[in-house]
């Protein structure tokens, strides 16, 4: 039996990924647990899906900032995130840049879901931007985090199409959709990997 990777999940809005994640768990298409659910809304719903999961979750101080979290504060993610044994930290839907006490306890372990075709329209509410635009085609990226926004390297995309009268809505619906089917994807991949290199090292 494969050992499962173990995930912490951070999220600051309803959870949707994590959601599509856990699903995947159950139906045991996934090689994965998760062991944490941490977000910076106290009110968000990945709270309240967290419980309904059985899946320890907490939520930490927003701090003074709007787009990060304080020094001490991430710090306090990192050892919440170790003492719960994680492996890879999936950002879905965390709306704070990631900043060196995370990025240095989770080196090229931390990935991050995305809804549009990276490097195009970063930032926020990507979906209106590539409708502002005229975007024929759009779609989700699944990336390493780095200190930049959504600037890390590339794992996975997968395209969506832009149809004539789309709004923001119905737009940013079936992109979510894309997202609920590649972010799995990709962690069922990086799990196969992690146990592929692991056997590799014991031969």
């Amino acid at each position: 039996m494969k050992t499962p990777l173990i995930l912490g999940v951070l999220g600051s809005g309803k959870g949707s990924n994590f959601h599509a994640i856990m699903d995947r768990i159950q139906a045991g298409r996934l090689n994965a647990r998760v062991s944490l659910v941490i977000s910076d809304v106290p009110d968000a719903g990945i709270l309240k899906l967290a419980h309904d999961f059985r899946v320890p979750a907490l939520c930490v101080r927003p701090g003074k900032f709007r787009t990060k979290l304080e020094p001490e504060i991430e710090a306090e993610v990192v050892r919440r995130l170790q003492e719960a044994g994680v492996e890879l930290v999936v950002l879905a839907g965390f709306m704070r840049l990631v900043k060196a006490p995370l990025l240095q306890a989770f080196p090229r372990r931390i990935i991050n879901v995305h809804p549009s075709l990276l490097p195009k329209y970063p930032g926020l509410e990507a979906w209106k931007q590539a409708l502002a635009a005229g975007e024929t085609l759009t779609g989700c990226t699944v990336h390493h985090v780095d200190a930049g926004m959504d600037t890390g390297e590339i794992i996975a995309q997968r395209q969506v199409r832009v149809l004539p009268g789309d709004t923001p809505a119905s737009l940013h619906a079936r992109i979510q959709a894309a997202e609920h089917a590649l972010l799995p994807d990709v962690i069922a991949r990086l799990a196969e990997e992690r146990h592929t290199a692991g056997t590799a090292g014991t031969a």
